[in-house]
């Protein structure tokens, strides 16, 4: 058998922190990627050092500030993000209002594209802009696909300031918002972050069905309702799907 280099086995622990669905234990690692259980620590305390890998709470193996973001830039790589663009703007001008892709980073969202409806009222929230978690359709639709641990411990760090009227700042009452979109998948803001805005969002997954971002749209309630938006629900869901298609394969 040919020997691996370090910097493969570097990289082969990055890619199973990424890839995992939940926090990997050294022991865990060190069996998954044949890895002696000395080298794999060492391993990690290097990563660790240099800001790829972080420990969580339990002792798990997450992946630190530098993997994510590296993982934002790669999203908005000019060739992605213009094929992301040309989906989004057949969205638009089918559906008459503002659409978009939002994706977590750090504590809040971050918009990364955007096509904008062409109707002279309209909600401005650029790409770059960052947006709050528990008060957006795709803030919560994030939160909504996280573990019940991996939640928690977001929310009790998340401030949780109240926007509107609307606002959910009660953590059980949000906890039980976020297990209705976790059953239906769709991300609903009613006036929430905003007042007089409405939106929903619906997931864009990898081939292995994991959450990757929030697909958006959103729309002033002078001119449709909440309803409205999700009669849109299937189209937003197949734009989704198409936006997928472009996303690099992933091992199996």
């Amino acid at each position: 058998m040919p020997k691996v280099s370090s910097i493969t086995r570097v990289l082969e622990i990055i890619e199973a922190v990424s890839y995992a669905s939940k926090p990997l234990s050294p022991l865990e690692l060190s069996q998954e990627l044949d890895i002696p259980k000395p080298t794999i620590h060492r391993l990690i305390q290097n990563l660790v050092d240099e800001g790829f890998v972080t420990i969580d709470i339990g002792g798990g193996i997450i992946p630190g500030k530098r993997v994510r973001n590296l993982g934002v830039e790669l999203w908005q790589q000019r060739l992605f993000f213009n094929e992301r663009q040309m989906i989004l703007q057949k969205l638009v001008d089918e559906l008459k209002e503002t659409c978009g892709i939002g994706v977590p980073y750090q504590m809040n969202m971050i918009y990364t594209n955007r096509a904008k409806t062409t109707l002279p009222i309209q909600i401005y929230l650029p790409v770059g802009a960052k947006s709050p978690m528990w008060c957006t359709a795709t803030g919560k639709l994030y939160l909504s696909q996280l573990s019940s641990a991996s939640r928690n411990k977001i929310l009790q760090n998340l401030s949780l300031d109240k926007f509107t009227k609307n606002t959910i700042t009660d953590i059980d009452a949000l906890n039980a918002e976020l297990d209705r979109i976790a059953e239906t998948g769709i991300g609903i803001d009613n006036e929430e972050f905003i007042s007089e805005m409405v939106a929903i969002a619906v997931p864009i997954r990898d081939r292995k069905s994991r959450y990757l971002a929030s697909l958006y749209l959103h729309a002033p309630t002078i001119r449709v309702s909440l309803d409205d938006l999700l009669a849109h629900v299937p189209r937003l869901q197949k734009a989704a799907q198409d936006i997928q298609s472009l996303v690099y394969e992933l091992p199996s």
